[in-house]
């Protein structure tokens, strides 16, 4: 699994995340998560815009 994670820690976490947070809160959060998530991926994979930072190509 991923980073040692193991399902009976996974379910752990959830489980103490659960008590934290509440439902209701939880749903919430793993949203706004995933949003996050969703707009870091896009934004590193977008192609930078020219400008003064972007290094030249030659010829142009």
């Amino acid at each position: 699994m991923f980073l040692g994670l193991t399902v009976p820690k996974l379910l752990l976490i959830l489980a103490i995340g659960l008590l934290v947070f509440g439902p209701g809160r939880l749903a919430g959060v793993g949203k706004s998560l995933g949003e996050s998530l969703r707009a870091f991926r896009s934004a590193a994979t977008e192609e930078p815009e020219k400008g003064k930072d972007a290094p030249e190509k030659k010829g142009e």
